[in-house]
């Protein structure tokens, strides 16, 4: 019988992830007992991934907010430190904040407005334009934003960032001087000394910063880059997607995911005989239409990944097809004709057939489609695995 089921997605149940558990062998143990138990079965071209939260977990990657204010401290001179467009999140941002503002005397906190690098609004925009401001030119002080909009909370957490971080900022130890721009150099009529905090355009900002004369200038993936004092780092990112773990400890993106998912890929191929494809996975790539606020907070979607899920879908639109090349035909004439055409095709996503396709590498895909099924709750699944996924209309 013809097969009527294409991608199928499966949440995987898991124990709980300590620090220093074979995360290796949890894994390969959690998938082939669930195809032992009649839940699927393991073929080439499956996809494995697990989320990187779990990851580095096992690897025991977790930094202080000292650790966090002596790398500061040694790389600013611990004076006074512009700290620009931080993205408004207490799991993300917040402790990371306690760490600088440590191994500081001052913070000149600058926002950009109206909302964070990742759709955080600070104010809403028809506000700003209703006010007359135009956010790419002008700059405001503390004073004259709390004038003009007030103390606006977070649309969904009820937050006032601008006053949280200050009080963030002062409960340490350091004074703090707020303002409101979308300009990278305005920080330099403050001072010299930048650390900058946005994830997906920093290297814009400092190549900015640098060309206009800054002096001190680094990144939030430059700080716990390598350990200090026996904690963990992030050689590529340093603390960009890291999360809140407890009160004074942050949880650091992974480290070595190419080395863990080429592992698990190796075992289970000499446990089955099929080679999968594996993954590791943090934040989705998508973003609310409602809040407007974009996924992904961490640096890349996937930190790590065997080869064949690189590169990007080469694929045609069948209702194009349909409605075009082939509308005279229909029922199974129609099928063959399509079958043959995909069958046939040569990668060239510039033909007017594939035009619609989303033009997205396979890793940002299966990320967020692996984001979406675990979700960030109580569901459990840290591992999720797919079938399918390189299946098309003639398999």
């Amino acid at each position: 019988m013809e097969r009527l089921v294409g991608t199928v997605v499966r949440g995987l149940r898991a124990p709980i992830i300590r620090e220093g558990d074979d995360l290796e062998k949890i894994t390969v143990d959690t998938v082939l007992n669930a195809a032992k138990a009649g839940e699927f079965q393991i073929d080439d071209k499956d996809i494995l991934a697990i989320t990187e939260a779990v990851v580095a977990r096992a690897q025991g990657n977790y930094a202080t907010v000292d650790h966090i204010a002596k790398e500061v401290k040694s790389k600013s001179g611990g004076d006074t430190l512009g700290v620009i467009f931080p993205i408004l999140s207490r799991n993300r941002f917040a402790i990371c904040l306690k760490g600088i503002a440590r191994g500081v005397k001052k913070i000149v906190l600058m926002l950009s407005y109206p909302s964070d690098e990742v759709g955080n609004q600070i104010i809403d925009i028809e506000l700003l334009d209703e006010k007359g401001f135009d956010c790419y030119n002008d700059v405001l002080t503390e004073d004259e934003f709390v004038k003009n909009f007030g103390k606006p909370k977070h649309t969904f957490t009820g937050v006032d960032y601008v006053m949280y971080y200050k009080q963030l900022i002062q409960d340490e130890g350091a004074e703090v001087e707020v303002i409101f721009s979308n300009n990278p150099r305005t920080i330099l009529e403050y001072t010299k000394n930048v650390l900058v905090c946005d994830i997906h355009s920093r290297a814009r900002t400092k190549k900015i910063l640098k060309a206009a004369g800054a002096g001190i200038i680094f990144g939030l993936d430059e700080i716990l880059n390598v350990s200090v004092d026996g904690s963990g780092y992030n050689t590529k990112y340093g603390i960009l997607g890291s999360n809140s773990s407890t009160e004074t400890k942050i949880k650091l993106f992974p480290n070595d995911c190419t080395d863990f998912v080429t592992k698990i890929q190796e075992t289970i191929k000499k446990e089955t005989g099929k080679k999968i494809e594996v993954m590791v996975y943090g934040d989705g790539a998508f973003k609310d239409p409602i809040g407007k606020i974009w996924e992904l907070a961490d640096p890349v979607v996937s930190p790590g990944y065997t080869p064949g899920i690189e590169g990007t879908p080469n694929e045609v639109k069948l209702k194009y097809l349909a409605d075009n090349d082939f509308a005279h035909l229909s029922g199974e004439a129609l099928k063959e004709a399509i079958s043959k055409y995909i069958k046939e095709k040569d990668g060239n996503l510039d033909d007017m057939a594939a035009l619609g396709t989303t033009p997205r590498r396979l890793t940002d895909l299966i990320g967020s489609l692996c984001d979406l099924t675990t979700g960030s709750g109580d569901k459990g699944t840290p591992i999720v695995y797919i079938k399918g996924y390189f299946d098309n209309y003639t398999k």
